[in-house]
């Protein structure tokens, strides 16, 4: 995904692709180390934007341990430079991201890659990795010791990752769906399917989102113990509630039947047009500039940068949509939906017209303080985004659209009680969408109809329209083509119940519920942050733009059938089109998309809101404000809000001027904490909670 440097914003200058890592700071080059680990790791989104945040915290502490402002966030500690700052600052950076990537990577199926070429890094800047020293005041001691820190603190952050963040005692009682794989083509629903939950799929042999081989068939449940995982701003009263609750989706037979189908049915609309000739104008002009958490939006007036309207951009809705649904999907090799929003922030850092000033004001800043505190905020936001979404989808294990669409159709119809195949909880039907086959339709061997011949997929063969009278076809993309390099695969007439997404055929759907959509939240919350960050909505010039070369960029299939450029204005317009794309994809449906949009908008606002007081040290500054209840045993239970990474201590006092330790200092890791005390019988007590730190 390299070629995106050259073109994101269209105007960069020539001279940034020769740019080396030695004219980078030293937080940049460690980022795009863990971005190309994760490109060849196995595609866990959750897990990376853990990664990412992880990376980013020991570069920010290590950078703020050289500072008088800035608080760090999990390590705290107050550095002097034997030399430069600057060089101190590199070396401390360097040493804490060896060996948190080293760690994190050791058993990545791309650790033979990946780990030479971290030591390579280190070589290349002078540093020896045999220094594992913790102990002293050099920097590589200071590096390792902010290391050691977050890696014991990834230890205990409820993601499960000496588990190999599994948790044994996940069920799901769903049969797996057996869909096209490479191997061999079946269609169909099994036996005792609930349309209403996650389905795992099962294939003879698949690959993962980023095209590494899986050793298994059915697919294992990624990010199953995020709903335990702990965030970076977000808080609630109870660790089995959701850090956001977007109330539950729809489900078929219930109150809420209308919307399910129609979600359904939109995506087998999307599906029908996945070769459309219609031409489309995807200009920001007449396309974006959405309100939150729908797409109503009608452009924008004019290009900010420029004073000019946005010239048009007409493409083919076939060719738009097929790009749509491969760019933003951050599949094979990617960095996942998290790095994806890392690689833009680097292109922004990038850009010639871009100043680096925190929040769009004040001085502008070095490369390394912009670096450190851009991802420190970005990681945040997407890590954030992440324990939102992925306890959503463990609270509520919501459908994927393969079950959803094969099993309405694998009932029949639900439009009209006086044709064939009704049943309450078929599909909808809609012309030249999802319909019966009919006699009429069939049409004859001198006049063939629309119906005459019904593409099987488990035949990977046509046959008869005649054989299969009263039985709900759809018009839709039967998978990828045998040869994807010179061949496309055109929309056609088949059966309901053999519906696939717009994906790789060996890839298929995401390996977690669909409610809500990753893509969505993750964008929405790393959005928010870039606004917030650059002081502006709009990107660099005004003008986002990706472009996809006629017949060589679509990796599903051979396409698109024409150049094709999509653009954005705005962060959001970006964060949307993502959204967009999944629904494209076949991956989810519009009940997955816009919760999850207002829901990454929020994490992201309170990401860039706590990330700006360790900046500036107001962190600290925050009140302390306990409360008690006296219990009928004569105890107290004393409770408090906390930042999590700073230390606390509780005390008592009898007299309110000498105050005595009640507990030792504990490093608050939730966003509360409780603690009990028993006075002697008698003995008034008062008490109060603050934090304490080595600074």
């Amino acid at each position: 995904m390299s070629f995106r440097l050259l073109i994101l914003f269209g105007v960069m200058a020539a001279s940034m692709a020769a740019d080396s890592h030695a004219q980078q700071s030293a937080a940049r080059v460690w980022n795009e180390q863990l971005l190309a680990a994760i490109r060849i790791d196995n595609p866990h989104p959750p897990k990376h934007a853990r990664n990412l945040h992880h990376l980013a915290t020991v570069m920010y502490d290590a950078w703020a341990a050289y500072d008088s402002t800035a608080i760090g966030y999990i390590h705290h500690e107050r550095a002097t430079a034997p030399g430069s700052i600057a060089d101190a600052r590199k070396e401390a950076i360097s040493y804490a991201a060896y060996r948190v990537l080293t760690s994190r990577f050791a058993s990545s199926p791309g650790a033979a890659t990946t780990l030479p070429a971290l030591a390579a890094q280190m070589a290349a800047y002078g540093y020896s990795t045999s220094v594992t020293t913790t102990v002293g005041t050099s920097p590589a001691a200071l590096g390792n010791r902010i290391a050691a820190t977050i890696l014991a603190w990834g230890l205990n952050d409820g993601s499960g990752q000496a588990n190999g963040y599994n948790d044994p005692s996940y069920f799901n009682p769903q049969p797996a769906m057996i869909v096209l794989s490479t191997n061999g083509t079946v269609g169909g629903v099994p036996d005792f399917t609930d349309p209403n939950r996650w389905q795992p799929l099962a294939l003879s042999s698949f690959v993962q989102q980023n095209g590494i081989p899986f050793p298994g068939t059915i697919q294992p449940y990624v990010g199953v113990t995020w709903l335990s995982a702990v965030p970076f701003a977000l808080a609630r009263t109870n660790n089995g509630e959701l850090w956001i609750d977007p109330g539950p989706p729809s489900k078929l037979g219930t109150a809420t039947d209308a919307t399910y189908k129609a979600g359904g049915l939109e995506l087998l609309v999307k599906s029908s047009q996945l070769n459309s000739e219609t031409l489309i104008n995807i200009s920001p002009g007449a396309f974006g500039n959405n309100p939150l958490g729908n797409d109503n939006g009608t452009g924008h007036p004019v290009n900010p940068s420029t004073g000019q309207p946005y010239a048009s951009n007409i493409v083919k809705l076939g060719d738009f949509s097929r790009v749509m649904a491969e760019y933003w999907a951050d599949g094979p090799h990617s960095e996942t939906p998290p790095g994806h929003w890392h690689v833009l922030a680097n292109e922004l850092a990038d850009h010639p017209e871009h100043e680096k000033r925190i929040g769009g004001t004040g001085p502008i800043v070095d490369d390394l303080e912009w670096d450190v505190k851009t991802y420190f905020a970005l990681a945040a936001a997407t890590h954030d985004a992440a324990c939102a979404c992925w306890s959503v989808k463990r609270y509520y294990e919501g459908q994927r659209p393969i079950t959803m669409i094969r099993y309405m159709c694998s009932k029949g119809q639900s439009t009209d009680q006086g044709l064939p195949n009704y049943h309450s909880e078929g599909i909808p039907l809609m012309t030249g969408v999802s319909e019966l086959v009919t006699q009429a339709s069939v049409g004859t061997a001198q006049a063939p109809g629309r119906h005459y011949q019904i593409w099987d997929i488990d035949l990977a063969a046509y046959v008869p329209g005649i054989d299969h009278l009263g039985e709900v076809v759809v018009y839709s993309w039967p998978s990828e083509p045998g040869d994807r390099a010179t061949q496309t695969n055109t929309v056609r007439w088949m059966f309901g119940e053999d519906w696939v997404p717009y994906q790789r055929a060996n890839f298929n759907t995401p390996a977690f519920p669909g409610y809500i959509s990753g893509h969505s939240t993750f964008s929405r919350s790393a959005a928010e942050v870039l606004t917030a960050l650059t002081g502006d909505a709009y990107v660099p010039g005004g003008l986002g733009t990706f472009v996809a070369t006629q017949n060589s960029y679509l990796v599903f299939e051979r396409g698109p059938s024409q150049t094709t450029t999509i653009q954005w204005a705005t962060w959001y317009d970006a964060a949307d089109l993502a959204g967009q794309s999944r629904r494209w994809g076949g991956i989810h449906p519009a009940e997955d998309d816009y919760p999850a949009r207002i829901i990454g908008s929020q994490v992201g606002k309170q990401a860039w809101a706590l990330a700006q007081k360790y900046f500036s040290g107001a962190v600290l500054s925050e009140s302390v404000v306990p409360t008690q209840t006296w219990n009928i045993d004569g105890s107290v239970t004393l409770s408090s809000s906390t930042r999590r990474g700073l230390y606390y201590l509780w005390e008592y006092s009898t007299d309110l001027q000498n105050w005595t330790p009640l507990t030792s200092s504990t490093q608050a890791t939730n966003s509360s904490t409780t603690v009990t005390d028993t006075p002697p019988s008698g003995q008034r007590r008062f008490y109060r909670a603050r934090w304490v730190t080595s600074l």
